[in-house]
């Protein structure tokens, strides 16, 4: 089995292998077939809490002697474990969601979801009794499951006789003798789990499903405010778009190259380990984490923003409490999104989610429906720089490239690596040429009234109004469970052992949405809060970390050109970063 198909669904907590699993037998290099058929089983971890097995911690696995900085040496078994038990180890099970790989079979569907199991209809006991014929007998699991599911490297390591011995308390099941060519079915018990069961892709991603992966998540709420970027700093702000999007895009393919230099990296806080250690590590997941909390907030903000435009006159007078349209709706959708958070089992969460590519085209459509169609028209008017908010602007261009937290998982589910940077490339090529039309566009028809989000303006009269507010209500609305759930898991997995339970786990998902709406209500200026996110967090996922990283990972053979632009691009970020940050704080304070 390929490393990578080894490691990249190894964190899931459940799996599927079918008929189309063609690729399952080629490794990385297109070579080897599988040792095992580990790939096959489903079994638990211990609650031991070591993790010196876990391929998920750090991205390594157990069998690779491959060192963390990828040179090739050989590493001792107690620094192996202590590196493999690094926080956070669900990083990898978490970000796939956003990535919207491949979904799963119906079946798939059926068997991992227990809410639909739950339904006694007849299509649904006719499906189920259709597809336990085809599973092969297997042993009973224990009902209590641990936070983080096995990897297939220890799965592997389980069933190889010369191997070393496994540091789980539990026994090993006996698996079947030969690997089932047909998806399984989980057992009740594995329905029971009390954490997150996402069922992996019975393939790897083709070239064009990562296409529309890279695309779901560059092509985000950034997008409304790229019109307010230009009534900002002017005209001449459009020129910093390809300049980030280059960058950007140029870091993405350094992402790669840290992954490609060992095969115990895979995510993003991986390639901070092989960089600088444990706390680099850290480091990475935090920033990566505190990233997502701030989109979820920004997600608040824009459901309050959105509903208030369409019922404007909506508010809350009770005992002395008087809430406006905006706060009343920002509370009430949270308080609706409340449940979604609370779920174990986002499966079918993340295939609706995965429509943002369309909803952001619909956005866009509406947008010039309502400009050609509707009788806004173009105005040509703005100023050509202006320099005193330039930073703001390059805030907001800056957020519309923050994807790289989820490009180390695109690139680890291909099928055909290799075309990773035409992927990239494509994709920035696409997303730069959408936000700088968009932009010109939503400017020209609104001028200096342009508001912070461009559906905002729109006349609510017509149609393609209507259809655009909406859909910027349902996008966030959807997105904000996957988008939280991986803060929500590291949070978990820090917890000491005897509070990872679900009452424990809905303690913490119910804190971090009730703590997204007091930032929103406290900070309700989604342009500048977005200025802010792309000064600090986008320019260091984006630009000052991979260049950092791969300087460190790659500083024996990096030609010396190469050092001097990954140094400049460091230089850039940490200016953009500090004049951003300060600009938008600012105003923020200003209450502008």
């Amino acid at each position: 089995m390929d490393r990578d198909e080894e490691k990249g669904h190894g964190d899931r907590s459940l799996l599927f292998i079918g008929d189309e699993d063609d690729d399952l037998g080629v490794d990385r290099d297109g070579g080897s077939p599988p040792s095992s058929d580990a790939g096959s089983s489903f079994s638990d971890r211990s609650d031991d809490g070591d993790g010196a097995d876990d391929a998920t911690g750090s991205g390594s696995g157990s069998g690779s002697d491959d060192d963390a900085d990828g040179d090739g040496g050989k590493e001792h078994a107690p620094n192996v474990a202590r590196q493999q038990a690094a926080w956070p180890q669900s990083y990898r099970q978490s970000i796939d969601m956003l990535s919207a790989v491949q979904s799963p079979s119906v079946s798939g569907i059926i068997a991992a979801s227990p809410s639909i199991t739950k339904f006694g209809n007849s299509f649904l006991k006719a499906g189920s009794s259709f597809f336990l014929k085809k599973v092969t007998t297997e042993g009973s699991l224990p009902i209590t499951r641990p936070l983080l599911p096995p990897s297939l490297s220890q799965l592997s390591q389980q069933q190889e006789p010369a191997g070393p011995p496994s540091t789980d308390s539990l026994q090993p099941r006996p698996t079947a003798p030969h690997p089932p060519a047909v998806q399984q079915r989980p057992s009740a018990s594995c329905l029971k789990s009390n954490y997150i069961e996402l069922p992996p892709p019975s393939t790897k991603c083709s070239s064009g499903q990562s296409v529309i992966n890279g695309l779901n998540v560059l092509c985000g709420v950034g997008i409304l405010t790229t019109c307010f970027g230009i009534k900002q700093a002017g005209w001449l702000s459009l020129l910093l778009l390809p300049l980030l999007g280059g960058c950007s895009c140029y870091t993405g393919l350094l992402l790669k190259r840290c992954i490609d230099s060992s095969p115990t990296i895979e995510t993003y806080p991986d390639i901070g380990r092989a960089a600088f250690g444990i706390p680099g590590r850290v480091f990475v997941s935090v920033v990566l984490y505190l990233e997502l909390y701030a989109c979820c907030v920004e997600y608040i903000t824009l459901l309050g923003d959105s509903l208030s435009s369409v019922f404007p006159s909506a508010h809350l007078a009770f005992t002395g409490i008087y809430l406006n349209s905006h706060n009343l709706f920002a509370i009430s959708m949270a308080l609706a999104i409340l449940p979604s958070v609370w779920l174990r089992n986002l499966s079918l969460l993340s295939y609706l989610s995965a429509g943002g590519v369309v909803a952001t085209l619909t956005v866009i459509v509406c947008l010039f429906w309502v400009g050609i169609g509707d009788g806004v028209g173009f105005h040509p008017s703005g100023s050509a720089l202006n320099l005193t908010h330039l930073p703001v602007a390059l805030g907001l261009y800056g957020y519309c490239f923050s994807g790289h937290s989820v490009f180390p998982n695109i690139y680890s589910s291909m099928k055909e690596r290799s075309q990773f940077p035409f992927v990239l490339l494509f994709c920035f090529i696409v997303v730069t040429i959408v936000y700088s039309g968009v932009a010109a566009t939503g400017f020209l028809m609104f001028g200096e009234s342009t508001m912070s989000q461009f559906t905002l303006n729109m006349p609510q009269q017509y149609v393609p109004s209507k259809i655009a507010i909406w859909m910027t209500i349902v996008n966030p609305y959807t997105k904000y469970a996957l988008t939280m759930t991986p803060v929500a898991l590291s949070i978990e997995e820090a917890l000491p052992k005897k509070m990872r339970n679900y009452v424990a786990g809905m303690c913490v998902r119910t804190v971090l949405v009730l703590s997204t709406v007091v930032v929103a209500l406290s900070f309700p200026y989604f342009a500048l809060v977005m200025a802010l996110l792309g000064s600090v967090f986008t320019m260091l996922v984006a630009l000052i970390l991979p260049c950092a990283c791969y300087l460190s990972i790659k500083r024996d053979s990096v030609p010396l050109w190469e050092v001097v632009f990954c140094i400049t691009i460091i230089f850039i970020g940490l200016g953009c970063a500090c004049v951003g940050s300060y600009t938008s704080i600012n105003q923020m304070i200003g209450g502008s």
